[in-house]
């Protein structure tokens, strides 16, 4: 939509007057030569909040040498983001370098498909998201939950980074591909950070090279992608030709259900599109997930009286009956220290966008064709919407303080037409393995902040260890 300036309506024999011009878009000026491309390399987390800090709610960021610049917007308000992930979304899509880096490597699933071929593959999928289907998960998820538990009964310490990727991956491939988990989970373990590193690379890179020339980088993400495509292939293969027995025993995995999605407008997902939604749910299932788990492990170490809150609303909870998702609404403290958890360490701290034609946001002209980014990373610390935004405080997801604060000041999930489909899943997940560990384990933490940067999704740089204490 593009942006109209008309002159301001007066009354009778009044001067006439126009509107102010939008204000230029400032930002940081940086390296002569790069501009911002070396700080953000260093610390793209900490650049994106200084440039909030000091130029605003909207700014503009270059990077890397004249002739090969990348410029970005970057929209820091709720206000802003709201903007281009809702009510204009349409003005703002998922055609910038980053996605398509996304696309080139992990295919054209719900993630990074657009237009009809997003609306198609929603309309086949949504049904396997409702709440009822995903509450039906909670064995699967709290099996498993229990089971790293016993794992580190004769641990005095854990890395929780380490062990929260483990455990999400086994959750959602048990989730995705049912009693072949132990056939996917080595596999995709192995490689799924090799290919992230390679998809951030790229993305941030002024000048990338074809990924058919044969260079280290391309061929080791060569190798890893068509590993991870492999045991896709195979799994996807199995249920097809599969197809009728399995749901002659109702099988309830979720590729078992993608294969037997169809409806008469849209048809069904064949072979290709099958593995590009298992690869989405895979990383969106699994590496962020894993991130909120370990930084909620991490924070509530560090924060012993946050964990004995928490760990009084378990211990209330009836003594020996399993957790099912009606557990969920019985915790509401434990889901409000996974928000402010998912507050201070979004698991997608930067989301892209380009912009179709010139528009305006907060008052600043953005060009047709620009890349905009929304950072929930700088968005969740806004001093103008959280108090002490550097303060772990659970208490700020209690349902006054929800009703008062902009509805976009908190965006784990994004927001819009393009939401997560897997916001419950994510939750349910979450809070469950969390109920399991802290009713088994007291934990301790280090009283220092774990070091973070920005891949594919948010990624601790080193461990983060945790002390634990079986409870009696």
């Amino acid at each position: 939509m593009a942006v109209t300036r008309t002159a301001r309506r007066t009354a009778p024999g009044a001067t006439p007057t126009t509107a102010p011009a939008p204000a230029r878009v400032p930002g940081p000026t940086g390296h002569p030569l790069l501009g911002s491309a070396l700080d953000l390399r260093r610390d793209p987390l900490g650049t994106f909040l200084r440039a909030q800090r000091e130029h605003g709610d909207v700014v503009r960021v270059t990077a890397g040498p004249p002739g090969l610049r990348t410029v970005m917007y970057c929209v820091f308000s709720p206000e802003g983001a709201q903007q281009v992930l809702a009510t204009q979304a349409a003005n703002f899509r998922k055609d910038n370098t980053f996605y398509e880096e996304i696309r080139q490597t992990g295919g054209n699933g719900l993630l990074t498909s657009q237009d009809d071929d997003y609306l198609r593959q929603r309309r086949l999928i949504q049904p396997l998201f409702t709440k009822k289907r995903v509450d039906s998960y909670a064995t699967a998820i709290t099996r498993e939950a229990e089971a790293t538990a016993e794992r580190w009964r004769n641990s005095p310490e854990v890395d929780a980074v380490q062990e929260m990727d483990r455990l999400a991956l086994r959750t959602v491939s048990r989730v995705l591909f049912g009693a072949d988990v132990e056939a996917a989970v080595d596999v995709i373990r192995a490689n799924f950070p090799v290919i992230s590193a390679y998809i951030t690379a790229r993305a941030y890179a002024p000048i990338r090279v074809p990924r058919t020339w044969p260079t280290p980088s391309n061929r080791r993400a060569e190798t890893a992608t068509r590993a991870v495509y492999g045991i896709c292939d195979r799994l996807i293969a199995a249920r097809r030709s599969n197809g009728s027995e399995a749901a002659d025993e109702a099988t309830e995995d979720l590729l078992s259900l993608l294969s037997q999605a169809q409806n008469d407008e849209d048809g069904s997902l064949d072979a290709t599109e099958l593995r590009d939604q298992v690869l989405v749910f895979l990383l969106a299932g699994h590496e962020t997930t894993a991130t909120s788990l370990a930084f909620a492990l991490h924070l509530l170490g560090r924060h012993p009286e946050v964990r004995a809150r928490a760990q009084q609303e378990i211990d209330a909870l009836p003594s020996g009956e399993p957790y099912t998702a009606a557990t969920m609404d019985r915790l509401p403290y434990l889901t409000r220290v996974l928000q402010e958890t998912m507050r201070l360490y979004p698991a997608a701290p930067l989301v892209g966008r380009r912009s179709v034609a010139e528009t305006e946001i907060d008052g600043h002209v953005i060009p047709a064709g620009a890349e905009i980014l929304i950072s929930p990373w700088v968005t969740h610390r806004h001093p103008a919407h959280w108090d002490t935004p550097d303060r772990f405080d659970p208490d700020r997801f209690t349902p006054d303080q929800e009703t008062t604060r902009h509805r976009y000041a908190w965006l784990p999930f994004g927001g819009g037409p393009r939401a997560c489909i897997g916001r419950h899943f994510s939750m349910l997940e979450s809070v469950l393995v969390l109920a399991v560990l802290l009713r088994e384990y007291d934990i301790e933490t280090p009283d220092t902040d774990v070091p973070v940067t920005a891949t594919v999704t948010l990624q601790a740089v080193g461990e983060a260890r945790v002390g634990l204490r079986a409870r009696t």
